[in-house]
């Protein structure tokens, strides 16, 4: 599937229109009732069908799991070399510009993802790492009840959980969400489980995630 963002200005500075092409997606079907769906997204330089081998594995039979491959990109922390993902990485700190066009394209290829599903079947995202990071923007999305462009979100997904993740774009989400009772309701109500490996640390991005839900 592609997708063309507006320009909205990216990490490294870029401004030009950008075509997103992602990559082929691999479906673990259930293997009792299916009641549930969740989109699972990778990490950076990964694909959809490693984190689907891993999947099918789980004792969880009642679980449609829909793995998608990120687009290949060029990534500018690694000098513009090409590499799956979810949207661009211009440095590794909490004061680093937001990739708004790649993580609102690829919130976009989630939610087209979600509404095929049945409307009495759960909804879920969740991801490693940089697809965790990309799974929490789309939670952000839903709770704003609109994507970084202005446009409206249009999935209705019911819980969320990150592995070593981040949520990109925190400073402004409390700025979004301030004053629109409906989004802060959504936002403090959703289920979400982040977890991360004993020898990591825990993020500014996990840290300020968690503030905001807990209150």
């Amino acid at each position: 599937m592609s997708f063309a963002a507006p320009s909205l200005g990216s990490a490294g500075g870029r401004s030009a229109r950008r075509a997103f092409e992602f990559g082929r997606t691999y479906v673990v079907r259930p293997k009792g009732k299916h009641q549930a769906t969740i989109v699972w997204l990778h990490g950076l330089g990964d694909n959809g069908s490693s984190w689907s081998q891993l999947l099918e594995t789980l004792p969880l039979p009642n679980i449609k799991w829909i793995c998608p491959t990120a687009p290949t990109q060029p990534i500018s922390i690694f000098g513009g070399f090409p590499s799956t993902a979810w949207f661009d990485v211009g440095d590794i700190s909490e004061d680093a510009p937001d990739d708004l066009e790649g993580l609102d394209a690829s919130a976009a290829h989630v939610a087209n993802l979600l509404s095929t599903e049945p409307a009495d079947i759960k909804l879920g995202v969740g991801g490693f790492s940089m697809g965790a990071a990309t799974a929490l923007y789309s939670v952000s999305c839903f709770t704003a009840g609109k994507y970084g462009n202005g446009n409206p979100y249009p999935a209705n997904p019911s819980a969320a959980v990150g592995l070593s993740g981040w949520l990109p774009c925190s400073k402004t989400l409390s700025n979004k969400l301030q004053g629109v009772d409906e989004a802060t309701r959504r936002a403090q109500s959703f289920p979400v489980l982040l977890c991360h490996g004993k020898g990591l640390d825990t993020t500014p991005f996990q840290k300020r995630w968690m503030r905001f839900v807990l209150g």
